[in-house]
């Protein structure tokens, strides 16, 4: 039986069980790029975390480690051996519990929780608020280096977990847009084509976040945002956003709220506007 206390897990709960968990900080940053139409900059996290972090915590490399090389997308989703390769080094396998944490919006840490289970690891939360909600908390913070681990984490591919483009083109019952309302209607460019994937609907995943606590919405919130998209009804969702990150946090939102047939697809917009041949919608 797990010790966690479901999906997402408070500062309280965290700093009582610094000990009885595996602790991964998933920071990344999107600078904003120099030109309109152009991808945005990405920049590791781990100069944040090794200046001060969660006691306890390790980085894990969302960005390099457990991404795909890829020549032209960012973030692409790892095969099991790279996957399984990064977990092991953190420490993780199978009767580890592990919290995942960011310091800018819970997305890079939904997004940590979305490959572990879509590797098929369902013992994994995602600390509510974050490093922001810790700190002004006041809790402890170090510099000391990541703890000696090592493990052996065993890949259990959940393919339903992961959508490409076919199943997009195909049309899911709820094709969920996980970007800001500017650039789901088209009025801000942000990768090089404007729009949406026709029949897209819109939950804009920092919507999901309350900007002064940076802890999710209460339940009821996310449950009446979510159910107003279409995408309570019990049929499958596909979420998507840019590059398969801020996705994660509706879908992470979707589970929680007890939907079992949600994807996510990884390429997202970088991949769908690199086809000219592949549709868009404006307005």
């Amino acid at each position: 039986m797990s010790i966690l206390p479901g999906p997402l897990v408070e500062s309280d709960w965290l700093a009582a069980h610094l000990d009885d968990v595996v602790v991964l900080e998933a920071t990344a940053w999107l600078d904003p790029p120099a030109r309109a139409g152009k991808p945005y900059d990405v920049r590791s996290g781990r100069p944040d975390w090794e200046e001060s972090h969660i006691p306890g915590s390790a980085f894990a490399d969302v960005v390099g480690d457990l991404a795909e090389p890829h020549p032209s997308l960012n973030f692409t989703f790892p095969s099991p051996e790279r996957f399984a390769a990064g977990m092991s080094a953190l420490g993780v396998e199978d009767g580890v519990a592990v919290v995942a944490y960011d310091r800018n919006g819970m997305t890079w840490a939904t997004r940590l929780w979305w490959l572990l289970r879509a590797y098929g690891f369902d013992d994994a939360a995602v600390l509510d608020g974050g490093f922001a909600a810790w700190t002004a908390e006041g809790r402890p913070v170090s510099s000391e280096p990541a703890p000696e681990r090592r493990g052996r984490f065993t890949a259990r591919p959940r393919p339903e977990a992961i959508a490409g483009k076919d199943e997009v083109l195909a049309g899911p019952a709820c094709l969920l847009n996980a970007l800001s309302p500017a650039v789901f209607r088209g009025e801000e460019n942000r990768y090089g084509r404007a729009g949406r994937i026709p029949g897209s609907v819109n939950v804009y995943a920092h919507s999901l976040v309350d900007p002064q606590t940076h802890r999710l919405l209460a339940r009821d919130a996310l449950r009446e945002r979510l159910d107003a998209a279409g995408c309570l009804g019990g049929e499958r969702v596909v979420a998507y956003c840019g590059a398969g990150i801020s996705a994660t946090l509706d879908a992470f939102a979707l589970v929680m709220l007890g939907a079992d047939d949600v994807a996510v697809y990884d390429g997202s917009m970088s991949e769908w506007v690199r086809d000219p041949a592949l549709p868009l919608e404006q307005g």
